[in-house]
């Protein structure tokens, strides 16, 4: 009984760490988003566009979230003018063309057109070790929620105007 329990206990010792499960995501990527003081633009602009619930829904979702800094860059009253109610259909548009249906984790990202909850395709890029998409720096990755992840970039991405 004591030679079993010795082995039992080197074993569990001698056992890698890869061995030990994950911790399971317990946040929507909107919460998870909301607890991130570098996401308070995004989302007040989830908000205002109306898409906190739809985001918070069952998912899966990859968003690829453009952080307060990455907002700063858009040209002075950009922002303030999107988040006016009367501008709440085309602030959804732009906000959708930063969201992908399904997870797609960054070692699944593949360089090519990807379609947007908004219709249009974005540009993904791979290059010297870089990702990009439509340009954006892609700087954070694989930022897991219950209903999908979060890649965080540099720039607001855009897309083409009709």
């Amino acid at each position: 009984m004591k030679i079993t329990t010795a082995l039992f206990a080197a074993a569990a010792f001698l056992l890698p760490v890869s061995v030990q499960a994950e911790p399971k995501a317990t946040k929507t990527v909107v919460e998870i988003a909301a607890g991130a003081e570098d996401f308070s633009t995004l989302v007040a602009a989830v908000k205002a566009g109306g898409l906190a619930g739809a985001l918070s829904g069952d998912g899966p979702f990859t968003i690829f979230a453009p952080t307060n800094a990455a907002f700063a860059k858009l040209p002075e009253g950009t922002v303030a003018t999107l988040l006016k109610p009367e501008n709440k259909g085309k602030l959804a548009s732009i906000l959708k063309y930063h969201v992908v249906s399904g997870k797609v984790m960054a070692a699944d990202v593949k360089a090519g057109k990807v379609k947007t909850l908004n219709g249009a395709k974005a540009t993904i890029a791979i290059a010297g070790g870089k990702v990009t998409i439509d340009k954006a720096n892609i700087v954070k990755t694989d930022i897991v929620g219950t209903n999908g992840v979060i890649h965080v970039i540099d720039s607001v991405i855009l897309p083409a105007a009709k």
